[in-house]
């Protein structure tokens, strides 16, 4: 066990909670977070909590200075973004998530995609960049096969269009003048089933997590707008039901490749992948945990979250992750109206008491002193964890009996016939 260590958490959503919770299981350490909102179940688990915009960097290093802080880690894309990890980094604070600079793969696309080429990063599909809307639109006329539209910076996992699938080519083109974006990536869109493997990176190391599988359409059946994710599963095995041992080693030679590229880079590094009969290709890469997959990885790490901190702090090698060979199965509720018309302000009731063996993770609530509001993001996400999915299902849907009125969830996710379609469909794209 290492010393006692004063850790800041920045970010005060589930993925944030997720975290926190897998830093305080270790007794050594001592736990401060700063959050533009208060999360209700970082509050209970921090010695102390401080409210502030999670790009205020000159807030954020002093509280950290205020409280002795010896490590940081930063939870969400805004706040690396912003050059908090670098800011903090210069006040002496080592911060497990990368600079600025190396935020840009996930923070600008176009940076990512030209990167990949440039280092020749497997898995990199065709893609072409354009800071004239008008250009884009007459390389979407001239192209042969469907696109996906992406704007270069962040947009909260709700910015992108797929041609074919979410719009049509005169849709994709509506899309583009309507919002005159600075510069888009127009990329080749990859079929297939989408996947996540997410590790932890240090000193030109990694270390992976099991692979998770996100839902991101907003209503059952894979249909509506796109959302931040509205939950997400995992098996007992590092792989998924979909996915052969070999598909998921295939994924984590991408992360590897891409570390060796980036030997400088430290924090958490995700990679999204689209898995088709030639095997996985790159959706994107993201420069922290994702959200809700850091509520499916934490609770079946073993190993001690701080201990790996504290290696990647000391120039350690990075501890070997051993995690419990459980499923887990992620549900969010969601504000009603979520994503596009999210009713924010609404006071909600959360009953802590009725979510049996699943685990509770507040995401983006607000604890005022008369209750529990909703903000314009997703509240709250139970999380089932089991011998099977099937199992993790069934413990996730019953601790949603902890959502009061004015919420909303997608129960599909990590059913046995949501699960057996995604089988189904790479059994047909693999001729099996």
């Amino acid at each position: 066990m290492t010393d006692s260590e004063t850790v800041l958490l920045v970010g005060g959503g589930g993925r944030e909670h997720a975290i926190a919770r897998a830093l305080t299981d270790d007794p050594a350490c001592e736990l401060y977070a700063v959050a533009g909102n208060r999360n209700p179940g970082i509050v209970g688990l921090a010695a102390g909590f401080e409210t502030a915009d999670e790009r205020a960097a000159d807030e954020i290093v002093a509280y950290a200075e205020d409280v002795g802080a010896d490590l940081a880690i930063i939870g969400p894309e805004s706040a690396l973004e912003a050059g908090i990890a670098d800011a903090l980094d210069a006040a002496g604070v080592y911060t497990f998530g990368p600079g600025a600079e190396a935020a840009r793969i996930e923070t600008d696309k176009a940076f990512q995609r030209e990167f990949m080429q440039s280092e020749d990063i497997p898995g990199c599909p065709d893609f072409a960049v354009f800071d004239e809307m008008e250009a884009a639109c007459d390389y979407i006329d001239e192209y042969d096969g469907d696109l996906a539209v992406k704007p270069a910076g962040l947009t909260g996992g709700k910015g992108v269009k797929v041609i074919g699938d979410q719009v049509d080519e005169e849709g994709a083109k509506t899309y583009l003048r309507e919002n005159q974006y600075d510069r888009v990536v127009l990329e080749e869109r990859l079929v297939g089933e989408e996947f996540t493997v997410q590790a932890f990176v240090a000193n030109g190391e990694l270390r992976t997590t099991p692979a998770v599988q996100d839902h991101k359409r907003a209503y059952e059946g894979d249909e509506g707008p796109n959302t931040g994710g509205m939950g997400s599963y995992s098996d007992a095995t590092p792989e998924l039901p979909f996915m052969d041992p070999e598909d998921y080693e295939a994924a984590v030679d991408i992360l590897d490749a891409t570390v060796e590229a980036l030997p400088d880079y430290k924090g958490v590094l995700y990679g999204q992948f689209m898995l088709g009969a030639e095997g996985p290709r790159v959706v994107e890469f993201n420069a922290r945990f994702g959200d809700p997959e850091a509520m499916n990885t934490l609770p079946v790490l073993e190993t001690s979250f701080l201990d790996v901190l504290v290696a990647a702090r000391d120039d350690d090698p990075l501890p070997d992750l051993e995690f419990a060979e459980r499923a887990t199965v992620c549900k969010y509720a969601v504000p009603d109206g979520y994503p596009t018309d999210p009713d924010s302000g609404a006071k909600i009731a959360v009953d802590e008491e009725t979510v049996g063996d699943a685990l509770l993770f507040y995401a983006s609530v607000d604890a005022r002193e008369d209750g529990l509001y909703t903000t314009t993001s997703r509240s709250f996400a139970v999380v089932g964890v089991a011998d099977t999915i099937e199992e993790a299902e069934r413990q996730a849907e019953d601790g949603l009996a902890a959502a009061g009125d004015g919420l909303r969830i997608r129960h599909d996710v990590g059913k046995a016939d949501l699960v057996q379609r995604r089988i189904d469909h790479m059994n047909d794209l693999r001729g099996e």
